[in-house]
């Protein structure tokens, strides 16, 4: 089982290395962040500011929590990544004893340091969690704090999928005020649209959200001071570039709490591209030159890089699944009992949600590329297997038999009369699991994969439709053209007659 997982994980190695050679470079910094706006912002401002001292900076934005951008950190697929105290002892330094009421920068850098990790001093603000409804409701309830929440059972509330899952979370929010809520998950960037339209009352927010005076929320005052400090540090491993450490030590409590609303709001609000707003704040802070030109890029210069990513994950995968799966229903078809179980073994793998077999790869393959082309081929082959197994074990016996009449080899029977009599089910199978990989790899850019699944990522970050669509419909559009595509090739290379059966 090792050497099979080795030799596949060589191949896919060698593509990936192949396609992004040209990309190397000894001096490159890979920025990430998480899937939420004030991230994407802090990240683009290390960004920019490292660039402007001629780093060369590759940008993974958009991971999908805490686990997932932390291993890609310790995995060095990411070299730095924004992130909170609050979050820090929390999650990441959970499995340590050690008193986290309150931890100076000195006992940060004591607990991280067997980790091989690093905290940079703190931007200025602290973004703690906090609960948020509309002001209306609040007005009108009279709810102003946490603990008035346990005389309102009847409202309707959900929190965030990580805020419902940490140590600082729902669980030890609901035993130490005493709430009897029972709130389903959300992602985050749909709460407060979620809350707007009465789908639900009450959230998780984060207290310098830019979306709070968009959506008229206010944050209910947490009596009981629960929710610990959650100051913004850059999170880096201990062997980041020490030159590129003391750029960034410009940034040390240059942003405090209104200053980062400020820069969330003209995100959310007043539609600015994260990239704009890092800019401009770096300009006014005199970090970069007022004549230094950032490059943007335009929306098609995304929609190219981001469709021929996808399109490299879906290939990869999708040529991995063709080879594999061939050469293995080759191999078993003609034993009925072994091709049962070898199909229900991959089918099991079509059980498991999208998102939660990327996250399995992640000890496995680390994060990016390799783990998401691990993972859409594991969801292309059931359909490939299946179709070849079909075609080839439901072949007429009589065919077989006069083949074996005419004295040719089981390689010249599979070769010349049942691999051709098979081809259109094959295909049609191949068809099927191209689509589902071009549909499933919108989800790689939640460990930081690329894609179309990236505008999604931010779309849903900024609860921003056009950005959605900026991803969903070039996706739609791909599954047509290949769909189309396999029609074009079932024209050249299967009979006419066997055409009108598929």
């Amino acid at each position: 089982m090792t050497s099979i997982k080795q030799i596949f994980l060589a191949m896919v190695s060698v593509f990936v290395l192949f396609i992004n050679l040209a990309n190397a470079a000894d001096d490159k910094i890979i920025i990430g962040s998480k899937m939420q706006n004030e991230s994407y912002i802090l990240a683009e401002i290390m960004a920019q500011l490292l660039e402007s001292h001629h780093y060369n900076i590759e940008r993974k934005y958009g991971f999908g929590g805490t686990f997932l951008i932390y291993n890609a950190l310790i995995s060095n697929e990411i070299d730095i990544y924004p992130e909170y105290t609050g979050t820090i002892s929390e999650v990441i330094l959970r499995d340590i004893t050690i008193d986290k009421s309150d931890l100076s920068i000195e006992d940060y850098h004591a607990a991280l340091a067997p980790k091989g990790l690093k905290i940079f001093n703190p931007f200025g603000f602290n973004n703690s969690y906090a609960i948020a409804l509309k002001k209306t409701l609040s007005d009108e309830q009279n709810i102003r704090n946490i603990s008035h929440l346990k005389f309102h059972p009847d409202l309707l509330v959900s929190f965030s999928h990580e805020f419902l899952n940490r140590s600082d979370g729902w669980l030890q929010l609901k035993n130490a005020y005493g709430l009897d809520f029972s709130p389903p998950g959300i992602q985050h960037g749909l709460a407060y649209k979620a809350i707007e339209e009465g789908a639900i009352n009450i959230t998780d927010a984060y207290s310098t959200d830019g979306d709070l005076e968009r959506y008229g929320l206010i944050l209910l005052k947490d009596d009981l001071d629960f929710f610990p400090k959650y100051y913004g540090v850059p999170l880096s491993r201990m062997n980041f570039p020490k030159r590129a450490a003391q750029i960034l030590e410009q940034l040390e409590n240059l942003i405090d709490d209104q200053k980062m609303r400020q820069l969330n709001a003209k995100v959310i609000i007043d539609q600015q591209t994260f990239a704009a707003v890092a800019n401009e704040f770096l300009k006014q802070n005199k970090l970069i030159s007022d004549d230094l030109m950032f490059v943007q890029q335009t929306m098609f210069d995304r929609l190219v890089k981001n469709t021929i990513t996808h399109i490299k994950l879906t290939l990869t995968a999708l040529g991995l699944g063709c080879f594999i799966g061939l050469i293995l229903a080759f191999l078993i078809f003609r034993s009925a009992r072994i091709s049962r179980s070898v199909i229900y073994a991959t089918g099991l793998m079509q059980t498991i949600p999208s998102i939660a077999l990327l996250a399995l790869m992640i000890p496995l393959f680390g994060i990016g590329e390799i783990p998401a082309i691990t993972a859409l081929f594991l969801y292309s082959l059931l359909p490939i297997l299946r179709s070849a197994v079909t075609a080839l074990s439901t072949i007429d016996p009589i065919l077989s038999n006069v083949s074996k009449a005419i004295g040719m080899t089981k390689f010249q029977q599979l070769r010349y009369v049942l691999f051709p009599l098979a081809l259109p089910n094959i295909l049609a199978g191949i068809k099927t699991a191209a689509v589902i990989c071009i549909g499933t790899a919108t989800l790689a850019a939640f460990i930081g994969a690329g894609g179309l699944g990236e505008p999604i990522v931010t779309g849903l970050a900024l609860n921003d439709t056009s950005l959605i669509l900026q991803g969903a419909i070039p996706a739609a559009c791909l599954a047509i053209i290949v769909e189309l595509l396999f029609e074009l090739l079932e024209k050249y290379v299967i009979p006419e007659h066997m055409r009108a059966n598929v």
